[in-house]
């Protein structure tokens, strides 16, 4: 007997069906969050494609859930108190651990690179949590609880492109005179910077490309790459991490590798919050 392909087994699965008035619903839902303020129904119907006399109805039994408040006086349309509800409540049940787990596992798997996630602790950049890839050997610097350079290390890069000043400034300033400067002879795109224009060029480049990276800065023979993740404030909140020998992995900040870093980073950032319509293009 044969097995069918992944994308044949894919195509025979029937498609799961659901109710399409709960999604119009969230048509209606999403557009005003987009909006961010109280709108008149034409202008909910415009944004959503939806006939007024039909938008009509979704707007009254969304009004008596408390997630639709219509303006007494104006009677524009925008979010209700429930919504506010529901957002504290995902706030609280979102756990990053959990979201970062997987992917991880999964990318370690797949790339066979050391992975690790950091967050800005009371010294500086500390690892988390990581995961040893197949193909590269474990690195005895990543170990959980390590606190990393600013400047020397990709996760550090992507917390000084994305704190204020102030938080990073004391270990920049520090790092900075230091004598260490091996990054400047291999990195032209992203040197170790020796001057206050050479930190604005950084992070400039960083925040332009969505991606730090740092090559022989905690190891002379290693190279990292790393992405932010954002919260729903849009403040970072942790760095996802990639590194690997120079010879090993393709660093360049377009690189196949970088993106699906970033694009990782970025459904992190969703599940935070960061952005959260999902339902005016289905």
């Amino acid at each position: 007997m044969n097995k069918l392909s992944p994308d044949a087994e894919k195509e025979e699965k029937p498609q799961r069906k659901g109710i399409q008035s709960l999604v119009t619903g969230f048509q209606v839902i999403d557009f005003l969050l987009k909006t961010g303020k109280p709108v008149p129904l034409r202008d909910i119907s415009r944004g959503t494609g939806l006939a007024a006399s039909k938008l009509q109805f979704y707007l009254i039994s969304l009004t008596e859930v408390g997630v639709v408040l219509q303006d007494p006086q104006s009677g524009y349309y925008g979010l209700g108190p429930y919504t506010l509800q529901l957002g504290i409540a995902g706030l609280q049940q979102f756990d990053i651990f959990k979201a970062m787990h997987p992917r991880m596992d999964d990318f370690a798997e797949r790339h066979g690179h050391n992975i690790f996630m950091g967050v800005w602790g009371n010294h500086g950049p500390t690892i988390v949590h990581r995961v040893s890839g197949h193909s590269n050997r474990s690195i005895l610097e990543l170990r959980l609880g390590s606190v990393l350079p600013v400047l020397r290390s990709a996760i550090g890069r992507i917390f000084f492109a994305h704190l204020p000043e102030e938080v990073t400034k004391a270990a920049v300033d520090r790092e900075m005179g230091e004598t260490f400067h091996a990054s400047a002879e291999q990195d032209p795109q992203m040197p170790f910077p020796t001057s206050l224009r050479a930190l604005r060029d950084l992070r400039e480049t960083i925040q332009k490309h969505g991606v730090s990276r740092s090559r022989g800065g905690l190891m002379t023979d290693h190279t990292a790459l790393s992405a932010p993740i954002f919260d729903y404030r849009g403040k970072i909140i942790a760095g996802v991490t990639v590194m690997a020998p120079i010879n090993a992995l393709d660093d360049a900040l377009d690189s196949e590798i970088a993106l699906e870093l970033k694009h990782m980073a970025s459904e992190i950032s969703q599940d935070a919050g960061q952005h959260t319509t999902h339902y005016l293009n289905i």
